[in-house]
């Protein structure tokens, strides 16, 4: 069975969520902080040897005060972030063990996330390398300047990408050595620079990532009819919500 190490990213500064009290990883949504709900994904898999969350310097101090009892219950490394993403996923990557074979990189703001989903993309992403989750462009694209629109893009061929994304570990160490620099939005564009190609899982919008304080509203409604998570018995440690106030 292959391998796995889990990047959990959640550094970002959340400047266009604009909550003065919270970050929106770490914001209390299903009774629970959204970084959990992305966690509880993968910690219960077999096959899943190491999880590695990312956060910012900043936050250090008052994540371990509010969640220190979740990260030893759940066996989690926590690294710190940097500046960019780019910055925080070399971080985490830096602590990825010698005898993984596919690193895992998911948004901790993306907690709508189901395990046939995640069969489905480590899947992918073992038999060719690399493998995204992707919802395909339904609507029509206008791209604009002074919010006066200038074209309408064709929108075939067309997707949203998601995470978690896959990758083998040595291609990911690879292109962080050569392109590392390069300004880029999701590890996937970091491999194709690198020149690999990244195979498109077909996925559902539901993996919604959470930016703006009305996407934490959709998110909510989207859990409460998700699947629970596989192998999540009885002492879960976040059902009392309390934990993290």
């Amino acid at each position: 069975m292959p391998s796995y190490a889990v990047i959990i990213a959640a550094a970002g500064k959340s400047s266009r969520f604009r909550d003065k009290n919270y970050k929106k990883p770490f914001i209390p949504i299903a009774n629970r902080a959204v970084w959990l709900h992305s966690v509880e994904r993968f910690t219960n898999r077999s096959d899943v040897k190491q999880c590695i969350l990312v956060i910012s310097p900043e936050d250090q101090e008052d994540f371990t005060l509010k969640f220190g009892a979740n990260v030893a219950i759940l066996g989690l490394e926590v690294v710190d972030g940097g500046k960019e993403r780019a910055d925080s996923v070399r971080n985490g990557l830096e602590k990825v063990r010698d005898d993984i074979d596919y690193v895992v990189i998911h948004d901790a703001a993306r907690p709508c996330i189901a395990d046939e989903w995640i069969d489905a993309v480590f899947e992918a992403g073992a038999k060719t390398g690399a493998a995204i989750l992707a919802s395909p462009i339904t609507s029509t694209l206008k791209r604009s300047k002074n919010n006066e629109i200038q074209e309408t893009v064709p929108r075939e061929n067309l997707w949203a990408a998601q995470t978690p994304q896959v990758f083998r570990k040595d291609w990911l160490l690879e292109a962080f050595a050569k392109h590392g620099s390069a300004a880029f939005t999701d590890e996937s564009q970091l491999l194709e620079k690198a020149g690999h190609k990244v195979t498109i899982v077909p996925n559902s919008p539901i993996n919604i990532k959470i930016t703006t304080r009305e996407d934490l509203r959709i998110a909510e409604q989207m859990l409460k009819v998700m699947p629970k998570p596989k192998n999540l018995g009885p002492l879960n440690p976040f059902a009392d919500d309390d934990m993290w106030r």
